[in-house]
């Protein structure tokens, strides 16, 4: 872990030491069972880089577990407001969270687990990890669209880093970027005077969609699970 993210709020800590979900930390800090350097955490306590953390849970700590899913259009991520439903709603497996997010208007692959660390290794500023989206568009596309959109897109005072763009044809691209901007996919295409008519996520990192139904979803396990812990640096911890 980098020096420069300490002092770090205590909850942040223990999700990136896999004792729990940042809400999941909140709640065992309630319980009293977080202790900086033996004393009794509060909600809200940062730690440093040298304090001493621990946890001291009763029984056995619940075994992690990844689901890919494949979100269908108009289900929200999280927080869903009156007359919405998001993706818990739609899930029967119980204590488990999305990792990022997918927008409502958009649907496809969307990884999610029990297990706290996945989310700074997956998402964090420092890490760049390839997400893959199939697109469609409103109006056909100009033949300098590939070229424009893989040098970078400036959006508002942000320029995007560079990507891979494969053309399928008039309507139709595959993009895979390193990074995750909000609405980024939308906003480039306005940039470049282009409008997304549809928006699908195909893979994370080696995580693919493949055939899985909309709604449906399945356990990353196996040589798969092993290739994906591995490349964000946990297969070992």
């Amino acid at each position: 872990m980098e020096k420069s993210k300490f002092p770090m709020r205590i909850n942040k800590y223990l999700a990136l030491h896999k004792y729990s979900t940042r809400r999941g930390a909140d709640e065992i800090i309630v319980k009293k069972r977080v202790f900086i350097n033996n004393k009794l955490a509060i909600l809200g306590d940062k730690v440093r880089e040298t304090d001493k953390v621990e946890v001291r849970f009763r029984g056995k700590q619940k075994p992690y577990i990844y689901i890919a899913y494949n979100k269908p259009k108009g289900i929200v991520t999280h927080s869903a407001k009156e007359g919405e439903q998001e993706i818990k709603q739609k899930i029967s497996v119980k204590d488990i969270f999305p990792i990022g997010r997918l927008d409502k208007d958009s649907h496809g692959l969307i990884i999610l687990t029990n297990d706290g660390r996945i989310t700074e290794r997956l998402l964090g500023a420092n890490y760049t990890h390839q997400k893959e989206y199939l697109v469609k568009t409103k109006y056909k596309l100009r033949k300098n669209f590939k070229e424009k959109m893989e040098v970078g897109v400036k959006i508002e005072r942000e320029k995007t880093k560079r990507c891979k763009v494969q053309i399928i044809n008039d309507h139709l691209f595959k993009i895979i970027l390193t990074e995750g901007k909000k609405h980024q996919i939308r906003r480039m295409c306005v940039a470049l005077f282009q409008e997304v008519a549809d928006l699908k996520r195909i893979r994370i990192m080696n995580i693919e969609l493949g055939k899985l139904k909309s709604g449906n979803y399945r356990k990353i396990e196996e040589e798969e699970l092993q290739r994906f812990l591995s490349e964000i640096n946990l297969a070992n911890d």
